[in-house]
């Protein structure tokens, strides 16, 4: 079989025969459109596309009395070229002419994102989310009946096609949700480690002398099958949607807009491309995964284009994912853990390397904790409890800070240098407190929370405040919490005018997670276990069913009497932790409407002791803290490794305030 044949065969994805319809790839290959199949369920192992069978003519019964003349011979007609370009915009997301916004200038040949734009103002419900595709979908279900979990869940779904890089089905997280009726949940979707993960799990690890850090040889622990964590993205929205959706949309419903975009397709943005150009090599050598990413050698030579993938603006349908949530719609949420999904993603897991037994996908079951709380300035602060380190670092950095004093750090004003160096500091603690104290206790509930209310203690706080010197930097260092203990952790967020707001943050940790995809189902299977230790001493080593550490931190703030007042959250690994403060103090200490509390630049530390920091902040504000004696790096204009807030804010006008982060491809949406 030959080099082109070959690349064909991926670019249909493998798909005609589990009777997914093709006809956008069949466009792209020189072919005409497939129809659409009869059935949704798939084979685990597709077989190869196959030419399409054409009906026999019929020979007629009486032979012809003169010789029929043989027709002078024609050269076929090549079929003309066609390729599918566009550009995100409002008009194309949501059909409304009214509504204007572009995410890059299509004028523009390196087609970089555009900045303004990102939020939105409404009445009754918003959205805001990695991309515009998925934040619509989110309001479409609001529009037609839904609530907030309901829509939260299409966007999920929605997700998983459109930011396939960030998350999706094959991963897991965190929803924060509070209810029109003042109730506050918080379900744990979060991967865990399959039974046979024990000791040696990883090897051989060394430790690297020159950073100190334990290392894995051959990177096992963030690419292949041991790096895979058990998925828990479709039991947290099956769990989500029973217990508290609005029954008024049924689960198909719910994952009908993702069938949308799987299947009749949408504009690719500018991070998911530069994603792939940066995972090129690892598109070739997962054959599953370059099946839904790669191009055909005789389209890319048409394209001109160096690596044959999509790139800015190509218009990408994912058929194998979207015949994989059709089976999520007839067959139910079950079949992701126990039935033919559930058997792929095992055998595609173990084929490279994996240990995953059956029992540790069907015994998966999403779970209810009993959040973070913690209050600033009158506030309350509602987020994510262990294993998400992030809501009790979140409240112990906001604590420190209001210990200092909020008339001073007004005082010194945002983002100058006093401001920052205290900031700094006070990240510094929690970084080193969240090393020390915070990994996923199992069984040891009580151990768990007290370790959480210790470093939570507004005593605590005080105490590290008084630590902070104006004139100096402190070297980043665990203090004991529980001596001043009273007894008195991609994001998204949704909604309404009702006071019903969900925030959730899930993921598949790495770009593109394991790398691994189940063979012709179209979705990426995480990395999430490289979020544990390779020190086999440490707390937050690898262990059977053992969460590992994160800090996702979807969080929600209250008024003082318990009325909404904003969401948050950010993707961004232990970025998130100062993502998520930043915001919150740009929104309640300095008073900043959404958006502009998501556009500011941020500075933030963590236990390295050294400030990254984004060059809008003036150059002499950095050299004060140099002076100072702070380690600084300039971490670019618009970093997105800077974390990507999604705000909701219910603004003093009765409005609801909608904000996306600009540095990536966030959009919000409001009605």
């Amino acid at each position: 079989m030959s080099k082109k044949e070959i690349s064909r065969r991926l670019f249909l994805k493998g798909t005609a025969a589990a009777g997914v319809s093709v006809a956008a790839a069949s466009m792209l290959a020189g072919c005409g459109p497939t129809p659409a199949p009869s059935t949704t369920v798939a084979p685990t192992e597709p077989a190869s596309t196959a030419a399409p069978t054409v009906a026999p003519t019929v020979a007629p019964t009486v032979a012809p009395t003169t010789a029929p003349t043989e027709p002078a011979p024609t050269q076929p007609v090549e079929p003309e070229f066609v390729w599918e370009t566009g550009v995100t915009d409002a008009q194309s997301v949501t059909g409304d002419p009214n509504r204007t916004w572009t995410l890059w200038d299509p004028n523009d040949p390196d087609k970089n994102l555009i900045r303004e734009g990102r939020g939105d103002i409404g009445e009754n419900g918003a959205v805001s989310s990695p991309d515009a595709w998925s934040a619509w979908a989110g309001v479409q279900v609001m529009q037609n009946g839904g609530n907030a979990v309901d829509a939260a869940a299409a966007v999920a779904f929605a997700i998983s096609v459109c930011d396939p890089q960030h998350s999706g089905i094959g991963g897991g997280g965190f929803m924060t949700a509070r209810f029109a009726n003042g109730d506050i949940k918080f379900i744990n979707f979060r991967e865990y480690a399959p039974e046979l993960a024990r000791d040696g799990y990883w090897w051989p690890v060394y430790k690297n002398e020159e950073t100190g850090r334990w290392m894995v040889v051959g990177n096992a622990n963030m690419t292949g099958g041991r790096a895979i964590g058990v998925p828990g993205t479709v039991a947290g929205m099956k769990y989500a949607v029973e217990n508290y959706g609005s029954g008024k949309l049924s689960w198909k419903e719910l994952i009908q807009p993702a069938v949308d975009l799987a299947e009749k397709g949408f504009w690719m943005g500018p991070t998911t491309s530069g994603c792939l150009g940066d995972n090129y090599e690892n598109l070739l050598n997962y054959p599953e995964f370059g099946s839904v990413f790669l191009l055909d050698d005789e389209t890319t030579e048409k394209l001109e284009r160096e690596q044959n993938r999509y790139y800015t603006g190509d218009k990408f349908t994912n058929p194998q994912q979207a015949m994989t949530l059709k089976i999520l719609q007839e067959q139910g949420a079950d079949d992701f853990y126990k039935g033919t999904i559930a058997e792929a993603s095992i055998k595609a897991a173990n084929k490279y390397g994996g240990t995953f037994l059956a029992s540790d996908f069907a015994n998966y079951e999403a779970k209810e904790k009993e959040p973070v709380r913690g209050s600033f300035m009158g506030k309350q602060i509602i987020s994510t409890p262990l294993p998400s380190s992030g809501g009790t670092s979140i409240c112990e950095i906001l604590n420190i800070m209001e210990a200092y004093g909020t008339d001073k750090l007004k005082e010194y004003g945002h983002n100058s240098a006093k401001y920052i160096h205290v900031l700094s500091e006070a990240m510094k603690m929690a970084y080193a407190d969240r090393a020390k104290y915070l990994y996923d206790y199992g069984e040891e509930t009580e151990k768990e929370r007290e370790v959480m209310d210790a470093l939570t203690s507004k005593e605590y706080a005080k105490f590290l405040a008084s630590l902070i010197k104006d004139d100096a930097v402190l070297v980043p260092e665990s203090h004991d919490p529980f001596e001043y203990e009273h007894q008195d952790t991609v994001s998204y967020s949704v909604a309404d005018k009702e006071g019903n707001i969900v925030t959730v943050t899930f993921t598949v940790n790495g770009i593109f997670g394991s790398k691994v995809v189940p063979n012709g189902y179209g979705f990426i299977l995480n990395n999430e276990m490289g979020d544990f230790s390779s020190d086999p001493t440490s707390v937050n080593a690898i262990a059977p069913f053992k969460y590992p550490l994160s800090s996702m931190s979807p969080t929600i703030v209250l008024n003082e009497d318990g009325t909404p007042f904003m969401t948050v959250g950010s993707p961004g690994g232990a970025t998130i932790i100062a993502a998520v403060t930043n915001c919150i103090l740009n929104v309640v200490l300095f008073g900043m409407e959404a958006q502009e509390a998501v556009n500011a630049p941020r500075a933030w530390d963590n236990a390295n002791n050294k400030i990254n920091y984004e060059n809008r902040i003036p150059a002499e504000v950095i050299d004060e803290l140099v002076k100072l004696g702070h380690e600084v790096n300039d971490s670019g204009e618009w970093p997105a490794g800077a974390g990507s807030n999604q705000v909701v804010v219910y603004a003093e006008d009765g409005k609801l305030h909608a904000a996306a982060d600009p540095r990536r491809d966030c959009k919000a949406w409001a009605f």
